[in-house]
């Protein structure tokens, strides 16, 4: 059966950063992946990252930032610094052995469009990453045809696809081509909606068919940690940390299950 891993999130209401970790931890993840997104955070990145290894947690990889990265695809002074950026965050991630990084190719007003000179850019910062050993996990964010675009113009075998399932759901209706990715889906973020929002439920609290995401992961061959990406606010509030951390270990098991 697949392991079990989910995010260490820095949008969790009312507790820290180390709360989040220990209830990570305490709730019996072996697991987690870290936010990599350069904010000024009270608690940095990397002290994060220190100590969620310190308290025994595996880190499977590294989410970075995607600020305005709608900027990579423009012709302008901003997208070529998007390449520097994510060429030093590779750097910092192969010093702390992290060797899968996501990263989105869209940001959350996706009003560009597919460009030579994003498509370029894009492709040395995977090579870069390519040299450095670190594999890179595109994830399905909000429009299909960047995914398209981009693995229909690189071949290289450091690539594949972080598959978002609240992101299949609510931007593309759950209709999402699984075999062509298959074997090439890196990591997953699961986790739930109604529809009405990107909500980051926890799954089976919104309206994702779970046998069926679960079955077409099983055909992709899909076998690293079933990770989730959960984010403690709204209702869950009404519970403690360590409750919504027990929960959704609980629900990543079962997730777990169905692809026995």
């Amino acid at each position: 059966m697949n392991e079990v891993a989910v995010a260490i999130q820095n949008d969790n209401k009312n507790v820290t950063p180390i709360e989040t970790i220990d209830a990570i931890k305490k709730a019996g993840f072996k697991n987690a992946f870290v936010q990599w997104y350069n904010e000024d955070w009270a608690c940095s990145q990397q002290e994060q990252l220190d100590y969620a290894r310190k308290v025994g947690l595996n880190i499977i990889c590294a989410h970075l930032g995607y600020k305005k990265v709608n900027e990579i695809w423009r012709d302008n002074e901003t997208g070529e610094a998007f390449v520097e950026r994510y060429k030093n965050d590779l750097r910092i991630c192969k010093k702390n052995n992290i060797l899968l990084v996501v990263m989105h190719l869209i940001g959350t007003n996706p009003e560009i469009i597919c460009s030579e000179i994003g498509l370029r850019r894009i492709k040395e910062i995977v090579d870069y990453a390519e040299e450095l050993g670190i594999k890179i996990a595109f994830e399905n964010t909000k429009r299909y045809e960047y995914l398209e675009y981009v693995f229909s113009h690189l071949d290289n075998s450091n690539i594949g696809l972080c598959y978002d399932s609240g992101h299949c759901h609510i931007f593309f209706d759950d209709k999402f081509d699984y075999e062509f990715f298959k074997n090439r889906i890196f990591t997953v973020h699961l986790h739930d909606n109604d529809k009405s929002d990107d909500l980051h439920l926890m799954p089976f609290d919104g309206t994702i068919d779970w046998e069926h995401v679960m079955h077409q992961l099983k055909e992709c061959h899909f076998e690293e940690p079933i990770t989730l990406e959960l984010t403690y606010r709204y209702h869950y509030l009404e519970m403690s940390i360590e409750e919504f951390y027990q929960k959704g270990y609980e629900v990543a098991n079962q997730l777990a299950k169905l692809m026995k």
